[in-house]
């Protein structure tokens, strides 16, 4: 099939396509929900990790949003977001550059040790807001819901002039685990009874006023309403991805990005399609779909206006380094094969969004329009 439309023809590597209007809808449907629920909204910007996507959230009202490092904080700082929380325990080796923050922007960290909030104690120079990272059960990190630590660090963040202990906060990352609606509601309602219990203990402690974060995709996509919750901070909503689809979070109409890819080579004897578009370019985040095979990204051909819905029994069976190997079965391989020729391109729906955008680090747009994302690490300057 011979590429004759639009910017198509100037794709000669693995690029990151995306459907603004598909991005702006997901954007606006979040918001709303948060709207109606009466929570606060605070995206996580690890997903997009773009400047000119953060515009996108501004035009429906949000203000305060959520980062995964020191220097993402910087790079939307520089962009003029002035309510910014890393949700990542705090690192005190970026001490300066935490400070620095601190007195430029109204800076949330994470704590869920002793020795963190010491440190932050004796060096902080600027006032921040302090959450309390919450083990609900995930298992990755933060302070026990029911343990006695979390009345400890609670105490110790209250003594420091310079620390305001916010709440509580977790990223119940088991609704990933799940492969249905009931399975996804089921394990956030676990998640808010157990933040609930850990708010109320520490009530009983005189502290008042705590609010209680929560922030997975798969919960804020599915749940209508946060009754138990004060804010909520889902990212990979504004793009979705094939997980997503399969744990049924999302429509596949719902999912904003492909990675179109060049076609390389084709083995009909093994009925496999060789695409320029490895693990340097999707992760190898990988899932068991619900028919029980193994794969690396849903297929789909790249249309005109897009891309088409993922292909029955077309997927990505497997990844190395600059390789992407397409399989198909027999009839589903004689019919892709009749439109899809060595040069051309195959779209790619990733498995996990957030890993294939941090790797190819730019989107082009349908329009052909291309967006950039912030830098490196160690890339983003001095904070001006």
């Amino acid at each position: 099939m011979a590429f004759s439309f639009g910017f198509y023809n100037d794709i000669h590597t693995p690029t990151l396509l995306l459907d603004v209007s598909c991005a702006q809808r997901n954007i606006a449907s979040m918001a709303e929900k948060a709207q109606k629920s009466g929570v606060r909204f605070r995206p996580h910007f690890k997903t997009h990790q773009s400047a000119a996507i953060g515009e996108w959230f501004r035009e429906v009202g949000v203000d305060a949003i959520t980062v995964s490092s020191v220097e993402m904080a910087r790079y939307f700082a520089a962009h003029d977001w002035k309510d910014i929380l890393i949700a990542f325990p705090a690192n005190v080796r970026e001490i300066d550059k935490i400070n620095k923050l601190a007195q430029r922007v109204h800076l949330h960290l994470l704590v869920e040790n002793a020795t963190t909030a010491a440190y932050l104690a004796e060096h902080l120079v600027a006032p921040v807001d302090v959450w309390i990272e919450v083990d609900t059960g995930y298992r990755r990190s933060g302070v026990q819901w029911d343990g006695a630590e979390l009345t400890t660090l609670a105490q110790q963040i209250d003594e420091c002039e310079r620390m305001k202990l916010r709440g509580l906060l977790t990223h119940d990352g088991g609704t990933y685990a799940a492969r249905s609606k009931e399975q996804i509601v089921d394990a956030y309602t676990l998640t808010a009874q157990r933040l609930a219990a850990a708010r109320r203990r520490l009530q009983s402690y005189g502290f008042e006023h705590l609010e209680v974060s929560v922030g997975d995709t798969p919960a804020c996509s599915v749940l209508e309403r946060f009754d138990a919750v004060d804010e909520i901070r889902p990212g990979n909503f504004v793009f979705y991805d094939w997980m997503q689809v399969e744990i049924g979070a999302c429509t596949p109409e719902e999912v904003a990005v492909v990675v179109a890819c060049p076609v390389v080579s084709i083995h009909p004897e093994r009925n496999d399609i060789i695409l320029y578009g490895g693990a340097v370019h999707l992760s190898k985040e990988s899932l068991v779909q619900r028919d029980g095979r193994l794969t690396f990204g849903a297929v789909a051909l790249i249309e005109r206006e897009g891309w088409s819905a993922p292909l029955p029994d077309v997927w990505v069976r497997s990844l190395s380094q600059e390789h992407g190997v397409v399989h198909a079965e027999k009839a589903a391989f004689a019919a892709l094969t009749e439109h899809i020729r060595v040069g051309d391109l195959l779209g790619v729906i990733p498995v996990h969004s957030c890993l294939t955008a941090d790797l190819l680090k730019a989107y082009r747009t349908l329009d052909g329009e291309r967006l950039t994302m912030a830098p490196s690490p160690g890339e983003t300057g001095s904070l001006k």
